[in-house]
């Protein structure tokens, strides 16, 4: 009896050990990838730093022929995305700063569609706020989720309708782009409406929006407008990886507790 008892605690010794070197085994890449983001992390803003001083330098000093206006714009929008990608909720306050320069911007270049989009965001914004804050569940932060088929369906056919009388409005009062600018209207409203319930889709929409954005702020003669967008687009791919990862542990962890129930 004693014999089969020292013999039990062995092997579940043995098992233990198999176990924390399996542990250990499968921590070691995830430390590494772990150290490798936040290195690029950290490149990443200080990149962003040295291009935002250099453009606000040479915009305000007459060094680059840029509006400073859209320098602004281009700076807010760029600490904006990356705030989000992070899931940092300080993007809001930072997207509402890039809403009051994109206001000014857009007025003097006639694209009166994406101007009142701002004034949208300026109300969307605030509510994102909160809602990140306290939309999760008993009022603490809201986490990543996905949008339910439903939902998503009502939200396409709304967007399909709201486009096409859009365009019909925008070409009445003489908007240069009529199509595109109510498009990527639509597109962003439905995104930001997904970003401030933390939906996980928001970054396809966003994507889908920014293409056009490109090819019209191109056509304006927007360069570095585009050029911001251009980069959004990358930044989105960014979200959308970092977004998927953090909802796969949020499912590992809720998972967790029901094995060990089990």
């Amino acid at each position: 009896m004693i014999y089969t008892n020292a013999m039990e605690e062995q092997e579940v010794r043995h098992r233990n050990g198999l176990e924390a070197l399996t542990r250990a085994k499968n921590a070691a890449p995830r430390t590494g990838r772990a150290a490798k983001e936040e290195t690029m992390r950290r490149g990443v803003w200080a990149a962003t730093v040295i291009i935002a001083m250099g453009l606000f330098l040479g915009a305000w000093l007459h060094w680059l022929p840029l509006r400073l206006v859209e320098v602004l714009g281009f700076i807010t929008g760029a600490v904006c995305v990356l705030l989000v990608v992070e899931q940092n909720i300080w993007n809001f306050p930072v997207g509402i700063a890039n809403n009051l320069a994109f206001i000014a911007l857009f007025f003097t270049a006639r694209l009166y569609g994406d101007m009142a989009l701002q004034f949208v965001y300026l109300g969307l914004g605030a509510a994102g706020w909160y809602q990140w804050r306290y939309g999760g569940a008993g009022h603490t932060a809201l986490r990543v989720r996905r949008t339910p088929l439903g939902e998503a369906a009502v939200l396409a056919v709304a967007g399909i309708a709201a486009t096409a009388a859009g365009t019909w409005y925008l070409a009445r009062i003489g908007d240069a782009a009529p199509f595109l600018d109510a498009l990527t209207t639509v597109l962003s409203l439905v995104a930001q409406y997904l970003l401030n319930g933390k939906r996980l889709e928001n970054w396809f929409v966003w994507i889908t929006a920014d293409i056009f954005y490109v090819y019209l702020y191109i056509a304006k003669g927007l360069y570095l407008t585009a050029v911001l967008y251009a980069l959004f687009i990358g930044l989105c791919l960014a979200g959308l990886r970092a977004w998927l990862d953090s909802l796969r542990r949020q499912r590992a962890a809720e998972a967790a507790p029901a094995l060990v129930e089990g």
